[in-house]
């Protein structure tokens, strides 16, 4: 009998093509996120769950699937799981690291330069008519390069920023929990601690995972610390910022603009008190979002889950 396997969303059918020739697969068909009811469900009979950043996998959930051996999540972080629980029930989890660091490193700098040369704020100019004359003071922004930048997490995504501001000539700069000798060499980034990052960064991007040392992290203290010229990026997890500190920092002009991929909450609607800033760029978590890196990540999900529940060991554990 085959393995019977509950996938929680839509994927590129390579990836399904390779589920479905070794178990008996059931799919959510949907783009939006599969109710918790029918995840609940689906879980009493599965061997296998692929799932997304959106699904929670908790105590209830694992409680309802007394013969699930994979979780199979479709995502580098793995904050919408309890790791504990897993563990505890001996519930293997895998993830999908590597095949997304390029595009979110990429997309970190898409919002960087964005942000310091205004561009969205330009556009919206433009649409409303706004646009007049040139002027030598019209629409000035911050140079990137030459600038200091500034990684908080240096993992893989935090690496591979930090190796694009070689390319425009920056100083660079690192917090992690612990040192690397290697990224350093490779880069030439100086380890700081965080409180002297922030003051010395043009540029401040999170590439942390979100863990309970990381949550709430960048409060108002935090961007107190940084220049009146500073930008802040995030590209992480949206609950290492505080959001209400950072809407009245922007407002105050320290930090003097920032870049979002990722919010406290997801989604976020047009009334989301940040977006009525002109000084933020906002992005709906596009960090991975392309269609090279999407069909990487949902076949090695995919191949995660196969392995397990065919009785072979998983490509990525966590």
């Amino acid at each position: 009998m085959a393995p019977r396997v509950y996938i929680t969303r839509r994927l590129p059918q390579p990836a399904l093509e390779l589920v479905a020739a070794a178990c008996d697969v059931a799919v959510w068909d949907q783009d939006e996120p599969v109710p918790r009811d029918v995840l609940l469900a689906a879980a009493r009979s599965a061997d296998g769950l692929l799932t997304m950043l959106s699904d929670r996998i908790d105590g209830e959930l694992l409680d309802a699937a007394p013969g699930l051996k994979v979780v199979a999540n479709m995502a580098v972080g793995y904050d919408n799981v309890d790791l504990a629980e897993l563990r505890r029930r001996g519930v293997i989890l895998t993830n999908t690291p590597d095949v997304l660091t390029a595009t979110t490193a990429d997309m970190a700098w898409t919002l960087m330069l964005a942000a310091a040369r205004r561009l969205v704020e330009g556009h919206k100019l433009i649409e409303a008519g706004g646009w007049q004359s040139w002027s030598p003071g019209f629409m000035t922004g911050h140079d990137v390069s030459g600038a200091t930048l500034g990684v908080v997490g240096a993992g893989r995504i935090g690496g591979a920023v930090l190796r694009r501001g070689r390319g425009f000539d920056m100083a660079l700069r690192y917090h992690n929990r612990s040192r690397s000798p290697e990224l350093e060499q490779q880069t030439g980034a100086q380890f700081l601690p965080l409180d002297a990052l922030l003051a010395e960064a043009d540029f401040v991007v999170v590439a942390a995972p979100l863990t309970a040392q990381t949550r709430g992290l960048f409060g108002a203290r935090e961007f107190a610390l940084m220049k009146p010229t500073a930008v802040f990026v995030n590209v992480a997890r949206g609950p290492i910022v505080q959001e209400a500190a950072l809407y009245q920092a922007l407002r105050a002009g320290r930090p003097w603009a920032a870049g979002l991929d990722v919010f406290e909450r997801e989604p976020i609607g047009a009334d989301h008190p940040l977006l009525g800033l002109p000084n933020l760029v906002a992005a709906p978590h596009l960090g991975s979002a392309t269609v090279s890196t999407r069909l990487k990540m949902a076949t090695t999900a995919a191949r995660n889950l196969v392995a397990v529940v065919t009785g072979g060991a998983p490509l990525n554990p966590v």
